[in-house]
């Protein structure tokens, strides 16, 4: 029977931890080393709905890319944000794995698998941050092209309709066929898809003077949200596990969705 620190330890292996940049917080971030683990539950957060569809399908393990505790943890306290989904978590009996920047630097992690949603072939990286035993660097920007030139709003159609977005915020209007993406927060990485020759950069959480500056710039810049440029990652921990734990009975939450709404 796979045990929460074997799941841990075969992350470890898909998504080596040293890749995780250095403000980081991964890993086994609550729960029991030595359970058994039956069941399993896959999100892009724990929030406390997850929790709670958790405890109802009897999972002993939830694994999610964003950590469930960036910061050290002064207390545990009910009512409080953090205090009360700890609490929870451990009433229940239920680990907490957390796969964060090591997993958008993975091979088939967050940002290969947005190039994926965005029908586009990976050439290479934008910004290596480090390298791995062997040399080879690694980072979390992807650059690469699709198969041929497509108009500015179709592809904006295509994305929209790939990642099961409301909507999407974007500048812009040249064809598309260079580009490159930056799962969630990436504005740090937009001047260096423009240097990389990209027309069209994909990432999340974008602020006026970034639109501002693309249009000028004369690149396509486009914001898919946070969670729809990442949760597409989670279906990969799904296969992830199948793979490596055919026991265990893995399904995604069905009540964690796209946090901000439009109208």
């Amino acid at each position: 029977m796979a045990k929460v620190k074997d799941i841990l330890n075969f992350f470890d292996t898909k998504a080596p931890f040293y890749m995780k940049l250095d403000f980081d917080n991964i890993g086994l971030l609550a729960g029991f080393p030595e359970q058994e683990v039956t069941r399993c539950v896959a999100a892009l957060d724990i929030t406390d709905e997850v929790i709670d569809e958790a405890i109802a399908a009897g999972a002993q393990l939830i694994v999610s890319h964003h950590p469930l505790l960036f910061h050290p943890v002064k207390s545990v306290v009910e009512g409080e944000d953090k205090g009360r989904k700890l609490i929870k978590l451990i009433k229940h009996d239920i680990s907490a794995i957390c796969m964060h920047t090591n997993l958008d630097t993975a091979d088939g992690g967050v940002n290969d698998m947005l190039m994926a949603a965005m029908g586009a072939q990976v050439d290479g990286l934008l910004t290596p941050h480090g390298a791995h035993p062997d040399g080879r660097p690694y980072g979390v920007s992807r650059c690469g092209h699709l198969p041929q030139s497509v108009e500015f709003d179709v592809f904006l159609q295509s994305l929209k309709s790939a990642l099961g977005c409301s909507t999407l915020r974007y500048a812009g209007g040249r064809p598309v066929r260079r580009v490159a993406c930056c799962g969630g927060a990436g504005a740090g990485d937009m001047e260096a898809a423009l240097a990389a020759g990209c027309d069209t950069y994909v990432t999340a959480d974008l602020k006026y003077d970034h639109f501002l500056w693309a249009k000028e710039a004369g690149l396509n810049l486009i914001d898919a949200d946070h969670f729809c440029t990442e949760n597409v990652v989670v279906p990969v921990l799904v296969q992830w596990l199948h793979e490596g734990f055919p026991e265990v009975t893995v399904t995604i939450s069905e009540r964690h969705g796209q946090t901000i709404q439009f109208c």
